[in-house]
């Protein structure tokens, strides 16, 4: 039987938190989402000023991120690059910014944010991800 990590409430906390000082030290109104390997949501927080369709935005991307076992960058460069069948899916989800959490080599869970430049809600997702590296 094979076993792996999972994300709790104090992980959850340790990511928004993170991800949350991030945002806040760059001035940037982003939401911020959690999700489990299934990509159900666990958490989210959005910032103010943050406009309400990020919060939509950004789970959309933890979700893609989760079951699609790779950062959501990776999809939104197939689109770019012609593979125009990715847009019959959720588009939202499949923009940058959705970052899988992986702990020994599984995925456990992912984050999404929006509301900033593609590459800056990437860089809040993983500054999250390493208050539990």
């Amino acid at each position: 039987m094979q076993t792996k990590a999972i994300l709790g409430q104090r992980e959850v906390d340790a990511i928004l938190n993170a991800a949350q000082n991030e945002a806040d030290a760059n001035g940037w109104a982003v939401t911020i989402s959690v999700a489990d390997d299934g990509g159900h949501l666990l958490g989210l927080r959005r910032l103010d000023n943050a406009p309400p369709f990020t919060a939509i935005v950004s789970a959309e991307k933890a979700y893609a991120a989760a079951l699609g076992r790779r950062e959501t960058r990776l999809f939104e460069q197939m689109i770019n690059n012609g593979r125009n069948a990715f847009l019959s899916a959720s588009l939202p989800g499949l923009l940058e910014g959705g970052v899988p959490i992986i702990v020994d080599g599984q995925v456990i869970g992912a984050v999404g944010v929006s509301g900033v430049k593609a590459g800056e809600d990437a860089q809040v997702a993983r500054a999250g991800i390493t208050a539990i590296a």
